[in-house]
């Protein structure tokens, strides 16, 4: 199974208002595995970047201005995710702004969001911890993901983190981080192996009988102060 999980940065929070998308990001995941083969854009909103976003993100207008526009990187990202599942944190915002992205290129039928099946791993946390905070920060807590490196957001960056909390939240890495490649061992060579290896014999270490002695003396005491003693009553059933 492939699966892409994605991220955006924008402009701003609505469409509405005219904002536009300033960075894609996607890592692809094959069978559970990170691959590498990742999509990373910088793009162009034709637009102002708002003050708020930048406090965000801290992608500047100047950083922008000579980044391609979205038109030249449509058809390019439809490619990279063509038959995967996407994988997206509040799936509504990402594909809200590629739904305006491509239906201002002319390309909405059908629109971008109805291409692929997508799992909302916001909506997939609020089942699994309802009543608890489900940002992206929040779940790297709970699922104990690093994202010391997450000082401002950044779409590759926090796709990244989302793959890694997904695995986490839906049953973590397959094999151990073993290869998944038909060539490796498989579990029961790995465990056939295992049970070739040669080790030495378990040492026992008996008590002295002084320390049986000392033992003795100390049930006896628990039995004179409390009346009982499991262990000598366990011993006389015997």
């Amino acid at each position: 199974m492939r699966q892409i999980v994605l991220d955006t940065e924008t402009t701003g929070l609505e469409t509405r208002d005219g904002h536009r998308i300033i960075e894609i990001g996607c890592v692809e995941l094959v069978e559970r595995q990170l691959t590498g083969n990742n999509f990373h854009e910088y793009i162009n909103p034709e637009r102002a970047v708002d003050a708020g976003a930048l406090e965000v993100h801290g992608i500047s207008n100047e950083f922008l201005a000579d980044k391609p526009r979205f038109g030249e990187i449509a058809e390019r990202f439809l490619e990279y995710v063509d038959g995967a599942e996407l994988v997206i944190h509040n799936a509504a915002f990402d594909l809200g702004f590629l739904d305006y992205e491509y239906g201002m290129l002319g390309m909405t039928r059908p629109p971008f969001s109805e291409r692929q099946p997508v799992i909302d791993t916001l909506e997939l946390a609020r089942s699994e911890r309802p009543g608890q905070r489900n940002n992206l920060d929040a779940l790297c807590k709970a699922y104990e993901v690093d994202n010391t490196s997450r000082t401002l957001h950044g779409a590759l960056l926090d796709a990244e983190i989302l793959a890694d909390v997904y695995l986490a939240m839906t049953g973590g890495q397959v094999a151990l981080g073993l290869s998944m490649d038909s060539d490796g061992p498989d579990t029961r060579e790995l465990e056939a192996a295992a049970g070739q290896v040669e080790r030495p014999p378990v040492r026992v270490l008996r008590a002295s009988e002084e320390e049986i002695a000392l033992h003795e003396a100390r049930l006896a005491d628990i039995k004179s102060s409390s009346g009982d003693c499991l262990w000598l009553d366990q011993l006389a059933q015997e």
